[in-house]
């Protein structure tokens, strides 16, 4: 059910919360995890009127905290990484483009099953865009989705590639940088208590010396830092993560690492002596994101370099204190792959394409949905269609961008297929989760992590 005003949706709330202070207490768990918090996750997302789904929102965030699940830094956790307090696993960062509600469940599920708790959702710049996602949207869902399936600890959502464009920034550097600003605001606001800057697309090789090529990189990427801590609630240090290396180019170095870092530590002790500085640097290896889809629409295998991330991981560890280096563009790789991120040190791994296949590509997802999606990319998406491309290259790459102009109907899939999906969503989780070693980790997190409940103001009229 959705709720189209506030008085609906204050009637949904009789019997299974009752506020408390600036939040509200769970009445009910069984009625909540039943269909109320289906209906508020749909109210949040889809509600015809505004303040109808910004009321929605703070009832899951509320009810969230009231059951202990609360959106957390992972910042404790990666600097016991840092300190060699902590090792053996690689924390997977999962980006939900499609069905956020039905596989985040999937996720919870998952790590429900192996005790795993370090395990971080997130979504990007460009994501957050072409899937009609905003933070406070994304962090709704997931937060509903711990509530449904009974998930309770610190939940980690993050900014992904909270990334200056080189081109929009050639045009115009500062409206550039104060778009990425403003969406830093919006998601801490939200609850995204994880940023990662992505000013790696500035990196100007063409510079005679390395740490001339990372300038700009690292001056962004203090700057930015400096801002974030400005902002971070009380209680709470945002993890901020810093990129050395776009993904899609040359590989990185440990030369790279250290100019970066002498470059961008020196900048941000000018704007605060104190001031903490990145958690964890991404690198490029050898990926691309989505993979690289040939004439037939399969993904052409990628040699990735984890010498290179042992080796930067370990400086980042010894040497800077941070948890170590973070893997882009991974989850097309074949699955005998992952075993081998632990064993090098890889502090995160970001993933993302794959679980938008399994959605595209299963059996259950109807295939007049798929085909009303790709007659819509055939007209909107013409333009990035490249000279030699087969259709199936084509749509694999751009069917990304179906998602959000049919994400209600997406979500609307009828209940036996989202089921399905969510099942075959959730046997990938699980071996990614086994593979990456993270089972157990609640009981790590829970030492290291504590969530900060950030007060937040009831919208006006719902209680």
């Amino acid at each position: 059910m959705i709720c189209d005003n506030m008085d609906r949706l204050k009637k949904t709330m009789e019997g299974v919360l009752a506020p408390e202070g600036k939040g509200v207490r769970i009445l009910d768990e069984k009625r909540l995890r039943g269909e109320r918090i289906d209906d508020w996750v749909w109210t949040a997302v889809f509600s015809s009127d505004e303040a109808t789904r910004t009321a929605a929102r703070w009832l899951i965030r509320r009810a969230g905290a009231a059951a202990g699940v609360r959106t957390a830094s992972i910042q404790g956790l990666y600097e016991a990484m840092g300190r060699g307090e902590v090792s053996g696993f690689t924390v997977p960062a999962i980006n939900i483009r499609a069905l956020t509600y039905d596989t985040a469940q999937a996720v919870f599920r998952a790590a429900l099953a192996c005790g795993a708790g370090a395990v971080i959702f997130e979504i990007a710049r460009s994501e957050i865009d072409y899937t009609r996602q905003r933070p406070a949207e994304y962090a709704c869902a997931v937060t509903a989705a711990a509530l449904k399936t009974g998930y309770r600890g610190p939940l980690f959502l993050q900014g992904d590639h909270f990334q200056v464009g080189a081109k929009k920034y050639a045009k115009d550097p500062g409206a550039e940088v104060k778009a990425v600003k403003d969406l830093i605001w919006e998601a801490i606001d939200a609850g995204f208590f994880n940023i990662d800057i992505d000013t790696s697309t500035l990196v100007d090789l063409t510079q005679t010396t390395v740490k001339k090529q990372q300038a700009l990189n690292y001056g962004l990427a203090a700057e930015m830092t400096t801002m974030i801590r400005d902002l971070e609630p009380a209680g709470a240090t945002v993890s901020v993560g810093g990129e050395i290396g776009e993904v899609g180019g040359k590989n990185s170095t440990v030369e790279e690492l250290h100019a970066f870092m002498e470059g961008y530590l020196e900048t941000l002790r000018k704007n605060g002596a104190t001031l903490k500085g990145i958690s964890k640097i991404s690198v490029q290896t050898g990926t691309t994101h989505g993979g690289i889809p040939m004439a037939d629409g399969s993904v052409a295998k990628v040699k990735l370099d984890f010498d290179t991330l042992q080796k930067i991981s370990a400086v980042a560890r010894t040497k800077y204190g941070m948890a170590g280096a973070v893997q882009h563009g991974a989850s097309t790789l074949p699955n005998e792959a992952f075993d081998r991120f632990p064993a090098t040190g890889t502090a995160e791994i970001h993933l993302a394409t794959g679980f938008q296949n399994i959605v595209y590509d299963s059996p259950s997802f109807p295939a007049a949905l798929r085909e009303r999606i790709y007659d819509y990319l055939k007209k909107e998406a013409a333009s990035e269609r490249k000279e030699g491309d087969t259709e199936e290259q084509f749509f694999y790459k751009t069917r990304k961008k179906g998602i959000g102009p049919f994400k209600r109907e997406i979500w609307d899939l009828p209940e036996s297929a989202r089921k399905t999906l969510g099942g075959e969503l959730e046997a990938q989780f699980s071996l990614l989760f086994g593979k990456l070693n993270v089972g157990g980790t609640l009981e790590v997190v829970n030492r290291f992590v504590t969530p900060v409940d950030i007060p937040l103001p009831p919208p006006a009229g719902l209680l």
